[in-house]
């Protein structure tokens, strides 16, 4: 009987040490308020968009298109130094659509292709930064 009593409690004892600061993954992360700010930023960067002129709107939506297509675990777009020659044919790719959708005689293919890439740039580094904050919340 004696035996029997001193298994329980190892095996209570063990348990203890493991569940001892055992606290359920739901309510790690129970802050509503979370993410407050990131949506905020994005209310103001949509509201900034509301104001972009026709071409620009045309080519903003094209380079949102390309993110999101790019916007998964493991992309090149996180990369901690993104390569200069894919941003620059992404940035070709979104002209070419865009000129093929729309009819862009008024600007030159040099300031077209000027204003795809800042976009695109200005995109990327907006994704970067959300991401590394969203992330940071989890992984502190």
């Amino acid at each position: 009987m004696l035996h029997i009593l001193e298994v329980k409690w190892k095996r209570n004892q063990i348990a203890d040490m493991i569940y001892k600061d055992f606290y359920p993954f739901y309510a790690s992360f129970a802050n509503p308020m979370l993410y407050r700010g990131e949506m905020e930023l994005e209310k103001e960067f949509s509201l900034m968009k509301s104001y972009y002129p026709e071409t620009a709107r045309k080519i903003q939506e094209k380079v949102e298109e390309e993110c999101d297509l790019l916007d998964y675990e493991g992309s090149r777009m996180y990369d901690e130094y993104p390569d200069r020659y894919m941003l620059y044919h992404l940035g070709k790719k979104i002209v070419d659509e865009v000129k093929k959708e729309s009819e862009l005689e008024t600007m030159s293919d040099s300031l077209l292709g000027d204003l795809a890439e800042v976009l695109l740039f200005h995109e990327i580094s907006r994704r970067r930064c959300r991401r590394r904050r969203c992330r940071g919340a989890f992984y502190r």
